[in-house]
């Protein structure tokens, strides 16, 4: 085509070049400090650790609030007496007495045995509320004032002061009261742990630090039962202070070893900060980025971006809330993320209603999420995330509702349908906390993941209730777990894949992928449209 005798580009007239598109901080990063050391990815595995001690926090009510045994005494003048037939409640007392020291347990130490599901499962149910309260007041701290590090150590030394006094409650008002503070401390662990162990690495090594904090967590879970089977004829308060006293000389020893985030510190604009930490990072790495680190100082995000980050506690939610894309995002994940901590958290402390000896079922769940982190490392490295978590919940659905079928007699059948359900929900656990790390940028990051936590223990928060009333009919226990985790899971249907996907820094990258998609999906549309207009013109003919 031409004008005049001017030829002209065909395309020149209805296309604009398009720009080169910038270097994100994840790519900048990556190119100044080389790859990741042995050194550095050490460093990120101890901060990885912290999930241990969490572990502990989280399940340490299986043992110290268990329902023990009771038998009736020999020299009593009741016949009526039975352990199979007759609650204690219904014994006048002198009839009846517990197993262990009543000391060995809060149910027999302040006799809560006879004080209905409400009452006895109000420690466990407190301790949820609290991680749901301080998950919603304390999630955007990590990722606008405080940031990743010392959100993490000011949560393990609060953690650590509750379990601590915890183990001085005078009466079951007190000990709920507390453990709520140590949910509400704990609150921010899990997510600030996750986040900054992997933002310390590069790209190649994220889902390696992503399964060492999913196995830090099993072993702290693990190691729940040996400690119990160890102090069983101790005090439950024994449990509290042998598991709260070593996590603060871990937050010690973490305040001199851990590195601050270089991704939130350019995020948030500070420049010095993060080049002080990328040498510091080089350095270990073995890679020289002296004459090269100037760069940086245009790494940042514009004044517009900044602000939307930068303006308080919770602007981060209220950026999230200006875009649909990531308030459907946001609902989708934690409504999945509400029927996998459901069962997640409700099923280890419901192992007791199975009539199996408590140590070996619990020794079973918390070696359960080894083959889970392994296999959550599988599917992430080779299948689509949002196909795994629904195949992974529909699966652990199923095997809850087994628990459900199976007569109580078969004791191993049901221990069986328990343990595959909890490994599928593990699994789930592991796949969504990654995908939500994925489909969020750096600026919201830890809100979004911490958001996405506290819909998990909101089904915690339920989990004691379903379980006191699952005594006496299992459907309440595994029946409503089984539903939960099954309808949830779905949303994940509605939710974008990531497999494959580089990080965005800020929301206005996150926007620029969201439209390329949305005009990806249209130009589909539009050719499967015209390929049916074409089919149907060529059936008239």
């Amino acid at each position: 085509m031409s004008i005049d005798g001017m030829a002209i580009p065909p395309l020149s007239t209805s296309h604009k070049t398009k720009p080169a598109k910038a270097l994100s901080i994840d790519d900048m990063i990556e190119t100044y400090i080389g790859a990741t050391g042995a050194v550095q990815l050490l460093k990120a595995v101890v901060v990885a650790f912290a999930w241990a001690f969490d572990a502990q926090q989280v399940f340490i009510s299986i043992f110290t609030d268990a329902e023990p045994r009771w038998h009736c005494v020999r020299n009593s003048t009741n016949s009526s007496c039975s352990v199979v037939t007759t609650s204690p409640c219904t014994l006048p007392p002198g009839t009846w007495a517990w197993d262990r020291p009543a000391e060995t347990s809060v149910v027999s130490e302040w006799a809560l045995k006879c004080a209905g599901p409400a009452l006895s499962s109000l420690p466990a149910s407190s301790f949820f509320a609290g991680c749901l309260a301080g998950g919603f007041m304390l999630t955007t701290l990590a990722d606008s004032l405080l940031g990743r590090k010392k959100m993490l150590l000011l949560s393990l030394v609060s953690m650590s002061i509750a379990g601590v006094l915890t183990a001085l409650a005078p009466n079951v008002w007190a000990y709920a009261a507390l453990r709520f503070v140590a949910g509400f401390a704990r609150s921010m662990i899990g997510t600030c742990t996750l986040v900054l162990s992997t933002e310390l690495v590069g790209k190649r090594w994220r889902d390696m630090v992503s399964v060492a904090a999913f196995v830090c967590f099993t072993a702290g879970f693990a190691s729940l039962p040996a400690l119990a089977y160890a102090l069983r004829e101790a005090s439950w308060r024994s449990m509290y202070l042998w598991t709260s006293v070593p996590c603060l000389f871990y937050a010690l020893l973490l305040s001199f070893l851990a590195q601050e985030s270089p991704r939130w510190l350019l995020v948030r604009g500070r420049t010095q900060d993060a080049v002080e930490t990328l040498q510091q990072i080089a350095s270990l790495n073995g890679s020289s980025t002296a004459t090269n680190m100037y760069v940086l100082d245009g790494c940042t995000m514009d004044k517009d971006a900044a602000a939307s980050v930068g303006g308080g506690v919770f602007s981060t939610l209220q950026t999230m809330w200006e875009r649909p894309w990531a308030l459907r995002r946001l609902a989708a994940i934690m409504v999945a993320g509400f029927g996998v901590g459901m069962v997640y958290f409700g099923m280890p402390l419901s192992v007791g209603n199975l009539g199996s000896n408590l140590y070996l079922s619990v020794t079973y769940n918390a070696l359960a999420e080894l083959p889970s982190a392994m296999l959550s490392w599988l599917l992430i490295a080779r299948f689509n995330r949002r196909t795994s978590v629904v195949a992974l919940a529909v699966t652990a659905a199923a095997c809850s509702l087994a628990c459900v079928a199976i007569p109580e007699n078969a004791t191993a059948a049901r221990m069986a349908a328990e343990l595959l359900s909890f490994f599928a929900t593990c699994t789930a656990y592991d796949v969504i906390l990654i995908y939500s790390i994925e489909l969020f940028p750096t600026s919201v990051r830890n809100s979004a993941v911490g958001l996405v936590r506290q819909a998990m223990v909101l089904g915690g928060v339920a989990a004691p209730v379903l379980i006191a009333f699952g005594r006496e009919r299992s459907f309440w226990s595994f029946g409503v777990f089984g539903l939960a985790i099954g309808c949830s899971g779905l949303f994940a249907t509605c939710l974008p894949e990531t497999k494959g996907r580089t990080m965005s820094d800020t929301m206005e990258e996150e926007d620029e992928v969201e439209e390329e998609g949305e005009s990806n999906r249209a130009a589909v549309s539009s050719c499967a449209g015209t390929a049916a207009a074409k089919n149907a013109d060529s059936d008239l003919v």
